[in-house]
């Protein structure tokens, strides 16, 4: 039987689309306002680092779009180690400025807590905030695990906002770890088991070249100090 299902797995012509949920999900938040305490470079600070990510992720992971184009989430195909975004370093000072220092703090926390065995990465979840945004995360969260979840490897995500953490444990996720920032305010890590058991040798990372969208590095294993180590 044919599932319709209420998302899309994202492309490189969706990336300006998806930046711009991220920072319209982020900005408001308490990460925003400590990443880029400049009330008025936040905007473009926050979309500048939301697109190195989501860049990265069409290539090294999956994107996921509602249908109607009102949430996203972004994924990293986490089956062994891979290369920071190219340039990381480089951009983020451009974008950030003295915020840059923030940003690296918290990559690299993060980066301490995940998991070595084999799993995919919810870096993001962007629905936002509306009237709607419940029932449109939900939807985005649901869908794209409907895709993710037939890898057959379980899932690790970074929550930013306490409010989601109803939802992500619908889907059945569990608390691993929580995160505090120097600014008092907690991201949530958690973690999904195995849904489904997948045979066969797990593939390597993803790396995928659309038209109008650059080509995936060539190495696999990239340490960057002082930067993110994904």
């Amino acid at each position: 039987m044919h599932v319709t299902l209420p998302v899309n797995r994202a492309r490189w012509r969706d990336l300006d689309w998806i930046v711009d949920l991220l920072t319209a999900t982020i900005v408001p938040t308490s990460l925003g306002t400590w990443l880029v305490p400049d009330e008025r470079r936040r905007p473009a600070v926050i979309a500048a680092a939301a697109r190195i990510w989501t860049e990265h992720a069409l290539l090294f992971g999956d994107t996921f779009l509602l249908k109607d184009g009102t949430a996203a989430t972004v994924w990293f195909h986490r089956y062994r180690p891979i290369p920071p975004p190219p340039r990381y370093d480089e951009r983020l000072d451009e974008a950030a400025g003295d915020h840059a220092r923030r940003f690296r703090w918290f990559d690299q926390a993060l980066h301490r807590l995940r998991p070595d065995e084999p799993h995919n990465h919810l870096a993001f979840l962007a629905a936002p905030p509306d009237a709607n945004r419940t029932g449109q995360a939900a939807a985005v969260l649901a869908g794209s695990h409907r895709y993710m979840d037939s890898l057959g490897l379980p899932t690790y995500a970074e929550v930013h906002r306490s409010d989601d953490i109803r939802l992500y444990r619908r889907l059945g996720y569990r608390s691993r770890h929580r995160l505090t920032r120097p600014d008092g305010q907690v991201t949530n890590v958690l973690w999904k088991p195995t849904s489904r058991v997948r045979s066969g040798p797990l593939p390597g990372p993803v790396r995928r070249h659309e038209p109008g969208g650059p080509p995936a590095p060539a190495r696999t294993v990239v340490m960057v100090d002082g930067g993110m180590r994904s």
